[in-house]
């Protein structure tokens, strides 16, 4: 375990992917912290590498996904949120409904992205008010999952949608029911 704790904290990109690669089955605290952290990594392999090891984890690891949602790294917290909704970990719904008010727009395209994927049908109003968002893809998100969820938006919001003149969110806009 001193190895693979070694080599994730300042082994070479490889190495890490190569390490990342067999923790699928891992349930030691200290190393999954250290997996979630290089949800953060410098390397988007290594990053993409620890996020198939975290949801393709076989134990209950959702305390520490959950706890990873108040990371300070944008990046842990946004990228935690979509890898407990590829777990279906419908548990976390609350926390991730915290991450749709965060700072970072990043966080808040991919905390709605999640909620979306676990049809969090408690998150409707969250879904809607987030289609007023500043940034794009955030609205584009909301979006997704108010089409998944098949909810209903006021012709007043889908024309100040329509205003964005942006063909994705146009496209969307024409899926909507």
């Amino acid at each position: 375990m001193e190895n693979i704790s070694k080599v994730l904290e300042s082994g070479n990109n490889q190495e890490k992917i190569r390490i990342l690669e067999t923790m699928d089955n891992i349930n030691n605290p200290i190393i999954l912290e250290k997996i979630i952290s290089k949800l953060d990594d410098d390397d988007i392999q290594v990053r993409g590498e620890a996020f198939s090891s975290l949801i393709l984890n076989e134990n209950d690891i959702s305390n520490f996904l959950i706890k990873s949602l108040n990371s300070t790294s944008k990046n842990i917290r946004g990228f935690a949120s979509l890898v407990l909704a590829n777990r279906n970990e419908v548990n976390s719904i609350p926390e991730i409904i915290k991450l749709t008010k965060d700072k970072r727009s990043m966080v808040r395209s991919c905390a709605i992205g999640a909620l979306g994927h676990l049809k969090a049908e408690n998150a409707k109003e969250v879904f809607l008010e987030s289609l007023l968002d500043s940034n794009i893809e955030v609205r584009k998100s909301a979006l997704h999952a108010i089409i998944d969820l098949r909810i209903s938006v006021s012709e007043e919001r889908k024309n100040e949608l329509k205003k964005e003149k942006d063909t994705e969110l146009e496209k969307l806009l024409l899926k909507l029911k």
